[in-house]
């Protein structure tokens, strides 16, 4: 997919915040958060591997074991040998914060310059890392002040807070029971365009026909049609039960 261009006037150099976080920092606290929080087995008590975080970052075990060294300092992380690493309050606020930003970008790429939901996390993560506070707002404003992106993930609040959903995982719905999609749970471009070509998006839904057994595939019913989705596909669905 090409470069998205920006208007002029919402291109912006690399900055620091006024509390002194780099980019890289602030990408750091944000991918532990998604890993503490996106329910598929990574988190234990709030705390992530080191190395399941170099994984999602694409980078080297000891480039990750330096920037925690540094994120512990500063406290925004705690750090328990062999069990892991958790964001501290402060480092909760300040990865939310980075949230809500790449949250906002991609509902305004959607809303506002036409871009699909499969088309959107990449240009996301470069362009919210550099947004000014007064860009933030603007395109919040432009995006229609959304309180959710396009994947169903709620938006966190200007001070760093959010109050998670109490939704479900799809793959827990009870059998012939009719459920509303709230969020898909991953950032894969090939499988929210495939679940987007089966109608499987925030807002649909959908009725529980039939799960396989021993994890297998789970028959839907959306609207009038029928679906077949196989279970690690299902468990990144989240519902409202």
């Amino acid at each position: 997919m090409p470069a998205v261009n920006l208007p002029t006037a919402l291109i912006v150099p690399e900055t620091k915040d006024k509390d002194d976080l780099t980019r890289t920092i602030r990408r750091y606290l944000a991918e532990v958060y998604r890993l503490s929080t996106r329910g598929t087995g990574d988190a234990v008590d709030g705390f992530v591997s080191t190395s399941a975080l170099a994984e999602l970052l694409n980078v080297s075990a000891p480039a990750v074991n330096r920037m925690v060294s540094k994120l512990r300092e500063m406290d925004l992380l705690n750090h328990e040998p062999y069990h892991g690493i958790a964001l501290t309050e402060h480092g909760r606020r300040e990865a939310l914060k980075q949230i809500r930003r790449h949250r906002i970008v991609e509902a305004f790429l959607v809303t506002v310059m036409g871009l699909e939901w499969h088309e959107i996390h990449a240009e996301a993560d470069q362009i919210s890392s550099q947004l000014t506070e007064n860009l933030e707002a603007r395109m919040y404003a432009m995006a229609g002040s959304p309180v959710t992106c396009p994947h169903g993930e709620p938006i966190p609040a200007v001070d760093g807070t959010l109050t998670e959903p109490k939704d479900h995982l799809l793959t827990s719905a009870p059998i012939k029971h009719i459920v509303t999609i709230t969020r898909v749970r991953t950032r894969e471009a090939d499988r929210l365009e495939y679940l987007g070509a089966l109608g499987l998006v925030p807002g649909t839904q959908v009725e529980v026909i039939h799960i396989a057994p021993f994890n297998g595939p789970m028959q839907l019913r959306v609207g009038k049609e029928y679906r077949i989705v196989g279970h690690n596909l299902a468990e990144m669905i989240r519902v409202n039960v």
